[in-house]
C-alpha cells in the first residue's frame, strides 16, 4: 500500500506539474516577429529579443504599439499572469537621457495602421519615477503611483475617477534601487477580476483594485514604443499563464 500510495503521489505531482505547464504560453520564439504585428520599420528581433527603436530618421509619429496575436486574431488575455524581461536605452545606448515604454493589457486597438492602442498599460522607463506605475494610456492617465495600493471608484465623469489610496506595498526609492539602468529586468503583471498587481524584480510596485464600470476585464496585450526622442527598448522570454 505504502509504494501505491507513493506512485499515486507521483503520479498526481507529474499532472499538476503538466497541467502548469500546459496552461503557460511563450509568445516570442526568439528569432521573428512571427504572432506580432506593428509597424515593421520600428520593430525587429535583434540579439534575440523584440526590439523597438526610433532615431531621428525615423521618429514614432506618436506612441506605437506592436500587438500580440493569438492565429489570425488580436490575442486577448482576461485573468492572467505575464512574466517577461525589458531592457530599454535611450538615443545614445546609455540611460541619462528619455525613453518610455511599457505593456499593454487588456487594452483595444483603436488605430490598425498606426498600431494605436488604448488601456491598462505596466509602465517603465530611463528615468527614475514611472517604472512600475499603472498608466491607462488614452483614458485616465496615471492610476497608481510606484508603491502604492489604492481603490478606483466612480467620479464625476468616466476619465476622472477617485483613487484612493488604501496602503503601500513598497518604498518608491527602493523599488527603483532594485532596477538594473540599461540592462534586463524582470517584469510581473498579475490580474485577477479588477485586482490588478506589477512586480520588477520580484518587488511590488502597486496594487489596484478597480471598482469602476470602464475597468477592462478583457483585452489585448501589446508593447510600447513610445513617441519623443530616439530610444531602444528590448523584450523577451515572454511568458503567459492564463489564472482560472
Amino acid at each position: 500500500m505504502k509504494n501505491f500510495a507513493a506512485v499515486a503521489v507521483l503520479g498526481l505531482t507529474f499532472l499538476a506539474t503538466s497541467s502548469l505547464h500546459a496552461a503557460e504560453k511563450q509568445l516570442f520564439n526568439g528569432n521573428d516577429l512571427s504572432g506580432w504585428e506593428g509597424l515593421t520599420d520600428l520593430w525587429s528581433v535583434q540579439d534575440g529579443a523584440i526590439t523597438g527603436k526610433t532615431t531621428v530618421e525615423k521618429p514614432a509619429n506618436g506612441n506605437t504599439f506592436l500587438v500580440w496575436k493569438d492565429g489570425d486574431k488580436f490575442g486577448e488575455v482576461s485573468d492572467f499572469e505575464l512574466n517577461l524581461k525589458f531592457k530599454i536605452l535611450d538615443k545614445d545606448g546609455n540611460t541619462k537621457g528619455g525613453g518610455n515604454s511599457g505593456i499593454q493589457y487588456r487594452s483595444k486597438v483603436v488605430d490598425s495602421k498606426n498600431w494605436v492602442v488604448a488601456g491598462y498599460q505596466a509602465d517603465f522607463e530611463v528615468g527614475k519615477s514611472y517604472s512600475g506605475i499603472l498608466y491607462e494610456e488614452r483614458g485616465r492617465g496615471i492610476l497608481a503611483q510606484r508603491g502604492q495600493k489604492v481603490v478606483i471608484r466612480e467620479g464625476d465623469a468616466p476619465n476622472t475617477p477617485k483613487i484612493e489610496k488604501t496602503g503601500e506595498v513598497g518604498v518608491s526609492e527602493e523599488i527603483q534601487a532594485a532596477i538594473k539602468p540599461g540592462d534586463w529586468n524582470e517584469y510581473k503583471i498579475i490580474a485577477q477580476g479588477n485586482h490588478l498587481q506589477h512586480f520588477i524584480n520580484g518587488k511590488a510596485t502597486i496594487d489596484v483594485t478597480d471598482e469602476t464600470a470602464v475597468g477592462a476585464k478583457s483585452g489585448v496585450l501589446a508593447l510600447q514604443l513610445h513617441a519623443g526622442p530616439p530610444m531602444t527598448v528590448q523584450f523577451k522570454d515572454i511568458v503567459l499563464k492564463e489564472l482560472k
